[in-house]
């Protein structure tokens, strides 16, 4: 398995383009963004458990029903959310690209990201349609990548190569995600492609395992978006055999999607909101999987602990008590907390209870960019992973003022 470049077009018969057309005030700002498969795509995703949901996700749903695709239209600036037309405007967005492409609007999906609750006008959407499909090319993923981007500050991609049947195959993506993440899927905006031959259910059910260890265990500020999803495309162009289930290509496909997600998450919590430093939780020894990912997931969430984590401060009865609320059952005299960095690691607590250490010891690893919390929750043999950010005060000037 091999990193490479391209991001969402490194994959065979992918081209992608982003532009600015009009729905973001900032001319400098792309918020165009489409995806296109030169062939028809087994298709997968996994949406949001928001119970308000986007307009495009209603419409996406329905057009991914026969489990194939050709092409993603994104907008961002504008969520298309609780809006009387909303699935109208979807609707459209999806029409007018099919047209543009040559395709049936079936073919499409949509996505949409930004505000919420204010309308969508289609007709810049329509305008730039055509210099949109003009200017897809197999070099378009870091137009596309800029696009969908609302208070992101980098663009999110990341590619990867590997082997199935013999053949060289390639898998990428390009995501947004800032605000609004939270552990409870989708949680932001993900496009994945790969040239991988893989049947749409098996492709689902590789999507839908993978994100209970990948997109369900990154928190940015505790808010689940309401459009967001994790789409998958794969084309069939690499030329292996149809991956089948329980197969050792199906283990590798696997392993790759979980490379590139878990790096994804890791690039979407590193940029959340405001955030200064990138907070990883590790939680060994728990009874059972989801109690693993239960206790971590608390601690990334834990508004205390990230402000801690921004201050410096190795606040570790915080993290007690995030596992003590976060688990049905804890044993707290069996918990053990270190925290660690590239400065090094500090061990803070001892079944329950405080070690000595030296708070300069201490302050030193946790001003490093990247602060990973340790947490041993007993005789288990189950672990997991969350990652998370600080929590600063420039979190609060960004959202203060989204909307206006």
């Amino acid at each position: 398995m091999k990193i490479i470049s391209g991001g969402v077009c490194a994959a065979k018969g992918f081209r992608a383009a982003g532009l600015h057309c009009g729905i973001r005030r900032n001319k400098s700002k792309k918020d165009l963004a489409l995806i296109v498969s030169d062939v028809p795509a087994q298709t997968a995703a996994v949406y949001t458990t928001n119970k308000v949901q986007g307009a495009p996700i209603a419409v996406t749903r329905r057009h991914l029903a026969d489990g194939t695709a050709r092409a993603v239209i994104c907008n961002s600036g504008n969520a298309n959310t609780c809006n009387a037309d909303g699935e109208h405007v979807a609707a459209q967005m999806c029409q007018l690209t099919g047209n543009a492409l040559g395709l049936k609007s079936g073919d499409i999906a949509v996505a949409s990201t930004g505000v919420i609750g204010q309308p969508l006008d289609v007709t810049p959407i329509a305008n730039a349609l055509p210099d949109l499909v003009k200017t897809l090319s197999q070099q378009g993923g870091e137009d596309a990548a800029e696009a969908i981007m609302t208070t992101d500050t980098t663009r999110k991609e990341y590619a990867l190569e590997f082997k199935l049947d013999g053949k060289i195959c390639r898998m990428g993506a390009i995501a947004k995600g800032s605000g609004m993440v939270h552990p409870n899927m989708a949680t932001m905006l993900i496009f994945i492609t790969t040239d991988a031959n893989i049947p749409s259910p098996l492709l689902q059910k590789a999507l839908r395992e993978d994100c209970e260890e990948s997109f369900h265990m990154v928190s940015v500020d505790g808010d689940t978006s309401t459009n967001d999803m994790v789409l998958i495309m794969a084309n069939a162009m690499a030329g292996n055999a149809p991956i089948a289930a329980d197969s050792e290509d199906y283990r590798t496909f696997c392993a790759a999607l979980r490379k590139l997600t878990v790096n994804l998450c890791r690039e979407i919590a590193r940029d959340g909101e405001g955030a200064s430093r990138l907070l990883t939780c590790n939680v060994t020894g728990a009874a059972s999987l989801s109690a693993a990912r239960q206790a971590a997931k608390a601690v990334i969430c834990s508004s205390l602990i990230k402000t801690a984590i921004f201050g410096a401060d190795a606040n570790w009865g915080r993290v007690l008590c995030a596992l003590g609320y976060g688990l049905a059952e804890l044993d707290p005299d069996r918990v053990d907390v270190s925290f660690s960095s590239a400065a090094g690691e500090i061990a803070v607590c001892k079944n329950g209870q405080g070690l000595a250490f030296s708070e300069e010891r201490a302050k030193e690893i946790l001003t490093q960019d990247e602060v990973t919390i340790n947490a041993k929750i007993g005789g288990g043999t189950h672990c997991a992973t969350a990652w998370g950010c600080d929590l600063s005060y420039e979190y609060v000037r960004i959202n203060g003022d989204y909307r206006t």
